[in-house]
């Protein structure tokens, strides 16, 4: 642990946000990004800062202020309105108060805040006003809670950190942590640190940098003290080297396992809601493989080492108190692999209930339990894999984790014993109404959880397809023949949703392409929810000058393409076992084909064909297979079609028209006058996908409205 902290950035903020915000707060954000951005000091939300300063308020009056993290605030991005600011004398006052209750203590701070549209402050709020300093740090640093969290904890951190420093036993956060801490440095006022067991250090300084560097100074002291008590025998996360060659057979079999295991796991992991509509809770996975990881979970005495409470209640919400340890899985055999599977999930869905049914009066009014299932599972051989309602709380479920056997790990090899806190105290947090608070989002999407995999998704229709998708909160793997086109899709995309688009090289016609692809998206997230075959290419000739050659090349496309992706996706919903949707993505050339145009329209009528026929023999698995079915999508945004670069010059020849004139053309054809967009496209795929309506093997058509296209 060494300082970050750099004079000439920290002007640089002053220089940015002094102005606005006052130069105080401006090194507060420096400082607590400098905190933030250290994954072994906070994760995701941990920790807090504040900083106490003086304004004049609108009477004219200097009075105190302390601008205090908000809660679940990331430091790592914090900007000034992440420290909403607060009357200090006010909340100084509160000392005398003997009880406080959590509503009680909200009360008090949101009807004392400077401003009423600010978000509530931290937890710990009341700590940062009762202690000294006018900066105040506070972490959950890795080596001090490896210090604290063992059988002789507050022994042996006394001994690392030195007599200034204060170590309180565990105190629940909130108001009773802030009178302890509070009272405790009344008895040792020449401290110039607190550790809190089981919780993390705290610090504090007449400057930003004085309190930063204190921080640095005491997580450096533990980390020192730990490395020089690691035992040679139980080393931490040991890894025996291979060579390229041989790391890379790993490698493969490592991602081979994973492709098998993952969607069996994430379909374990969902939740059941009793809506036949939509009947799963799904999740995201992310998953931690690497050799430390495999190392770790493969030592004698893993369950021992790594099963136990969390390292802080901060995490509860985000992996529950207990990780599942699934031993003895044979992971190169299918045919065992769901049933050892299966039977470990439920095991550690009857003990949560178990830990529900026990803390039941301590569970919140009006408060529902979490879903029964695991969010970290453990699988010696293969490594973690972390589940999250989404992309960003798999994320954090997952960087959790991984600080958390990092841990554990540095306890062992120090020959201790890990020690959490008692069952009582782990409910009581995990279910404190403060705790869910940060759980809350305003930006819920239909398929928040969601994953798709589009083919063709560099056309016109596939782009479009994929932004209503990725608007919709859905993660999304596009696919296409790889080259700039796909790459081109990725980075726009990637703009304006970052991290839920990836781009997968894909050849409809090769099964192996295809089964690599679907592979490649397991092992990225999990699984895959929605499936849109809209691959296909075209050409021009009437049946006189269709030579078989050129028909064979679009029916491999057309038909051998979507009967390829429709196999593939049918055994992946099977072995993921919670259900599933495919959108053909079809056209209108199946009910009204046209002339010069038979290789076309023959070839996306078995297509249509197929996927009514894989909507009869997967509805047993609520796979519901559906078809959109447009008309003449020219472009989207930039995106020209890559079908009518191939037919419309044939047709503007044909009709005497030039590009414009074409469009023109197609839109007065259709009863409603309107230009059917690959927009409109995406909204029919998103209707099935949305699951609006009990339909399967239907087709909507996306055409404006053309009396000789069935059916309507």
């Amino acid at each position: 642990m060494r300082s970050r902290w750099s004079e000439e950035e920290a002007l640089g903020f002053v220089a940015r946000y002094g102005a606005e915000w006052g130069e105080p707060l401006a090194l507060r954000t420096y400082s607590s990004r400098l905190l933030g951005a250290d994954p072994e000091l906070v994760l995701h939300g941990g920790g807090n800062t504040s900083v106490k300063t003086e304004e004049t308020n609108l009477f004219g009056d200097r009075v105190s202020v302390i601008y205090v993290k908000a809660s679940g605030a990331d430091m790592a991005t914090i900007e000034p309105p992440g420290h909403p600011g607060l009357d200090l004398d006010y909340l100084r006052r509160l000392r005398v108060v003997r009880e406080l209750d959590d509503a009680d203590m909200v009360d008090r701070l949101r009807t004392h805040l400077l401003r009423a549209d600010s978000p509530t402050p931290s937890i710990e709020a009341l700590v940062h006003a009762f202690l000294p300093g006018i900066y105040v740090d506070h972490t959950h640093a890795d080596a001090i809670l490896a210090l604290t969290n063992r059988e002789d904890g507050l022994t042996i951190t006394k001994e690392a950190l030195g007599p200034d420093v204060i170590v309180l036993p565990y105190v629940t956060p909130g108001f009773k942590l802030a009178l302890a801490a509070a009272r405790a440095l009344d008895d040792h006022p020449e401290a110039w640190g607190m550790v809190w067991s089981h919780h993390g250090i705290v610090t504090w300084g007449e400057t930003a940098q004085e309190s930063y560097d204190m921080m640095i100074r005491l997580v450096a002291r533990a980390e020192q003290y730990l490395g020089a008590t690691q035992t040679k025998s139980a080393a931490a996360l040991p890894v025996k080297k291979l060579s390229v060659s041989a790391e890379s057979k790993v490698r493969e079999a490592l991602d081979d396992r994973l492709a098998r295991v993952a969607p069996v796991v994430r379909g374990l992991l969902a939740e059941r809601t009793g809506d036949c509509d939509h009947p799963y809770r799904r999740v995201v996975l992310q998953t931690l493989t690497g050799p430390e990881i495999r190392a770790a979970l493969g030592t004698p005495g893993a369950r021992d080492t790594f099963v136990n409470p969390v390292l802080t209640t901060d995490h509860l919400i985000r992996t529950k108190a207990l990780p599942l340890l699934v031993e003895g899985v044979d992971l190169d055999d299918p045919e065992s692999l769901r049933p050892r599977l299966e039977a470990a999930v439920q095991t550690y869905c009857d003990e949560y209930q178990d830990y529900v049914n026990r803390h039941q009066a301590d569970l919140p009014k009006g408060m529902q339990p979490f879903g029964l299932q695991p969010r970290v599972v453990l699988i010696p051989g293969l490594g973690a894999l972390c589940a999250g309602v989404d992309l960003r709380d798999a994320m954090i479920a997952c960087d959790i984790t991984k600080q958390t056997l990092a841990v554990k790990a540095s306890v062992a090899a120090c020959g201790a014993h890990y020690r959490g806190l008692p069952e009582a105290e782990l409910f009581r947090m995990e279910y404190r109404t403060l705790q869910h608070a940060k759980l809350q989002r305003s930006d819920a999407a239909p398929l928040r959880g969601h994953v798709a995999l589009v083919t063709g998704a560099a056309g016109a229709i596939g782009t479009g397809i994929c932004e209503g998708l990725l608007k919709a909160g859905c993660l999304v793997a596009g696919t296409d023949l790889p080259g700039a086109a796909l790459d081109d899709l990725v980075k726009a995309m990637g703009r304006g949703f970052p991290g839920r688009i990836i781009g997968v090289p894909l050849d409809v016609t090769d099964p192996a392409s295809v089964a690599s692809a679907f592979d490649e998206v397991v092992r990225t997230w999990g699984g895959i929810d929605l499936v849109v075959p809209n691959a296909g290419v075209a050409m021009v000739a009437p049946l006189t000058d269709l030579t078989l050659e050129g028909y064979r090349k679009l029916e491999q496309v057309n038909v051998e393409g979507t009967l390829i992706v429709l196999a593939e996706a049918a055994r992946l919903f099977k072995r993921q076992a919670t259900g599933g949707d495919i959108v053909l993505v079809s056209t209108k050339n199946v009910f009204a084909p046209g002339a010069n145009f038979g290789a076309y329209s023959s070839t996306k009528a078995a297509a249509h064909q197929l996927a009514r026929i894989a909507s009869l023999e997967l509805a047993c698995d609520d796979v519901r297979v559906n078809m959109v079915s447009p008309d003449a999508v020219f472009s989207h945004g930039t995106c020209r079609s890559g079908l009518w670069a191939e037919v419309g010059p044939d047709r503007m020849k044909a009709r005497g028209l030039d590009e414009a004139g074409l469009e023109a053309y197609y839109q007065s054809r259709n009863l409603l006058k309107v230009r059917v967009t690959a927009e409109h496209v995406a909204n029919g795929v998103l209707f099935f996908a949305t699951r609006q309506t009990p339909t399967t093997g239907a087709t909507i058509p996306i055409d404006g409205g053309l009396p000789d296209s069935t059916p309507r």
